[in-house]
Parts: C-alpha cells; structure tokens; sequence
C-alpha cells in the first residue's frame, strides 16, 4: 500500500454516496459498490437518486478526475481498496424496535472472500452495541487474507442537508480500534481531514459503536424536552419560544435543538433511539433508557397536537375543509420523507375529511410514491389556492420568507398554524391571518 490508501465504500445510499463522493474529493482513489445496477448507472452518470446540497457537484467533478468510480463487482472491490469503508443502512426491523442488520452482514458476507491482501475494514454505518465484534470474527474467518483483515469502527456524525460539510470538516472523528496497525490505516485514510486539526477520539469497538446512538439519543431528548415545556406552555399561557431563548443563555443548556415545534422525524433520530432501547433491554439494562420511550412519547404527541390545534381552526371539523400543508420532507434542504412528521400530519388530516394539498421544493416525488392518497402542487401559492387552512409544517427558508399578504390573496379563509414556529406572527397576523403555533399563544 502506497502512503495514501485506496477506498472502497460499500453501499451507495445516502451515507455512501456523500462518503464517495467526499473522500475523492479530498484526492483519494475510490471505487464504490452496490448490488442496485440501476443505482449504480445513474451515481456512474453523476445524477445523485437524492437531494442533498452541493453533493451531485462533487460527485461529478470526482468523477470527471476518474478518482471516483462506481460499480457491482465485489471483485472489483477486494482487488482495488486497501481501506473499505463499509456505508449500509439499518433500518427499524418491522416488527420491533430493534435494528436491522441484515443489509450489514449480507455486505460483509459479499466482500470477505474477496479480501486476499492485508487491508481494514471500517464500519460506519450505525449499528448495535456488540455487532462489531460479530463483524470481525466473520471477516477473519471467510476472507483468503484471514488476520491479515483487520476491523475498525468509526460511526458517521452527518446531518442531512450539510452532509458534504459535515464529511469534509467534520467536528470530531472517533475510531474504535484494536491494534495500532488498524489506527495506523484509518489516520492514513483521513489523513487531509485530520491534518485540518480535526479532532480524533481513539477508542474500543463499543464505545464507537455506542457514540453515535448515544449523541442521537441525547439530541432526541433535548428535542423532546423542548417539546414536553410547549405542552405545559400552552395550558398555563407561557410562551415556549421566549422560553427557549431565556433557557438558551445558559451554557450549561445552549440554544441548539432546543426549538419546540412538530418534532423530529427522519431515517436516523427516531429509529436509532428504538434501536437503542431494543438493545438495551439485550443487554439486561433496559431500566437505564427507560426515559427514551417517553422522549419517543412525547414526539409523537407533537403531531397528534397539531392536528387537533389544525382542527380548532376549522371550525370543530375537516369536512369540507381544503388544507394546505408547506412541507413533506422531514427537515429542510433534504428530500428525505421517511417517519416525516409534516406527511404524517397531512395523511391524518385527509382521513379525517379535509381535501389536502401538499408542496415541498425537494420531496415531492417522494411524496406521491409513499402517499398517493394526497393531492400534490408545484408552489406554494397552488397549493394554498382556495384553501381555509395552511399548515407550515417543514421549515425551509422558501417558507420563511414568503410573503403573508400575497400568500393571503388566493386562500379561502387566513388561517395558518406553524408548525415549526420558525414564522414571526406580529407580521402574518397585521396581514390579516389567524396565527396558532404549537406552545405559544
């Protein structure tokens, strides 16, 4: 192996691709893998199958450089990478909270007897305290290089919406090894990153694996908390925004994801702290994260809220009530739609009688695959066309910045309920329309 490493990633999902894309782009040869032909023609193509901010410029660059290549040959891959980076998904499993693995071990399985050579393989992909372990010992005992392959886990910390950011400078790597040959690798393999002064925690293979879980679960509760003092806010008169602010001048708490609104939503919160009290309870600890059932509670109430605040406006019922819901992904600047909260308040809401026009910049198609029982407009103003009722439910700055008064010229009836409370209601309110927002007055 030459000073600088090759890389392989294995998976070309959200985590993969940007994981691709951005360590080309840091000068690095990679090859990219996937059993999704499809997929991989269209990554070959430089079209991105998603939205995320400034990825599909580096992915195309890369590609044009030739440092980034992509294709279905594990082959191909245990001939060229010395370091493989293995980027999968884990889901929810359908039947409980725990994770499912399955998408991990059938990757592991497909690479191992290709690994004839010394080389590492880094887990990145979130998983369940003790799978690492797993991991090794099938890679030491199916791959030709057999010792000679070597585990290291170094969990991925990107937001959706700044993943090509959070992949170039990221706020912190941790690497849980188990020889300083592994360690050697894997600082060969971030080497530009580290050499930006990145910070680097150098650990066993469970505390890796539990930090990711662990920052996830800590973030959900900060969330959640937010949320529960929005409940308490709404029956005694207080005001859950200033709040927030008058909490977040403390440096002890701080004023990130301390927002009360609909709550979050997505492919990573939600899954990963179910997963976190599935394993848990394997564990014999269940006791300890106990609270997270209530953080989970009490995000799911957020919703059944504001659906019920949506109704106070209609007039007691959404029979014959047209709705306009702003947002579909659950966050801005993503088109992801898994476990959205803004979709879940629109599918409700359509059950329950009312004609619901959903837009979103990004998610629509997403949207119309995974409920083709709402209708779809392609602005914000079609949307609200005729409507008695608008829900600002994801907070992009496209919303935040529309105007009130021309929003106000072809809805039925100024009634909005934010969401997100990201609007600032003494300027919908002088347009005339009827404010509400989750824990304020």
């Amino acid at each position: 192996m030459s000073t600088r490493p090759r890389l392989t990633v294995i998976g070309t999902g959200y985590l993969g691709t940007t994981h691709a894309a951005c360590m080309a782009d840091l000068g690095f040869e990679v090859l990219g893998v996937d059993i999704d032909e499809t997929k991989i023609a269209r990554l070959a193509a430089g079209e991105v199958p998603f939205y995320e901010p400034e990825l599909e410029q580096v992915l195309r660059k890369n590609l044009e450089t030739g440092r980034l290549r992509f294709t279905t040959s594990f082959a191909d891959v245990g001939d060229f990478g010395d370091v493989h980076f293995l980027c999968v998904g884990t889901p929810q499993r359908k039947d409980d909270y725990a994770a499912d693995l399955s998408a991990l071990h059938a990757a592991v399985d497909a690479l191992a007897p290709h690994l004839s050579r010394p080389c590492l393989v880094v887990g990145k992909s979130t998983v369940p305290a003790g799978t690492a372990v797993g991991v090794a010992q099938t890679l030491r005992a199916t791959a030709p290089a057999g010792e000679q392959v070597e585990l290291a886990w170094s969990p991925e910390f990107l937001r959706e919406g700044f993943a090509v950011r959070d992949t170039l400078r990221p706020d912190r790597l941790v690497f849980g090894v188990v020889s300083p040959r592994g360690e050697t690798l894997l600082r060969a393999a971030y080497a530009p990153i580290l050499a930006a002064g990145t910070p680097v925690v150098i650990t066993d293979f469970a505390t890796a694996e539990l930090v990711k879980v662990a920052a996830n679960a800590f973030l959900a509760t900060k969330i959640s908390f937010i949320n529960a003092m929005a409940e308490v806010c709404e029956v005694t008169g207080a005001d859950v925004t200033q709040l927030s602010e008058a909490l977040s001048y403390d440096e002890r708490i701080g004023g990130r994801f301390l927002h009360a609104g609909l709550g979050f939503g997505g492919g990573c919160l939600p899954k990963d702290i179910r997963a976190f009290m599935a394993r848990a309870e394997e564990l014999g600890v269940d006791q300890a994260l106990s609270f997270l059932r209530e953080v989970d509670a009490i995000n799911l109430r957020r919703r059944a809220r504001l659906v019920d605040l949506a109704e106070e406006l209609a007039e007691g019922s959404f029979r014959n009530c047209r709705v306009a819901v702003l947002g579909a992904a659950f966050k801005p600047n993503s088109d992801d739609i898994r476990d959205s909260p803004a979709l879940d308040v629109a599918a409700t809401i359509q059950r329950r009688g009312a004609t619901v026009w959903v837009y979103d910049p990004a998610a629509l198609d997403n949207a119309r695959r995974d409920y083709p029982q709402l209708s779809y407009a392609e602005s914000a103003m079609a949307a609200a066309a005729g409507a008695d009722l608008v829900l600002h439910l994801t907070e992009w700055a496209e919303f935040r910045t529309m105007d009130p008064a021309a929003l106000g010229t072809v809805v039925n009836r100024r009634n909005i309920v934010d969401g997100r409370n990201a609007l600032d209601p003494v300027r919908w309110r002088a347009a005339g329309w009827t404010y509400r927002a989750l824990g304020r007055h």
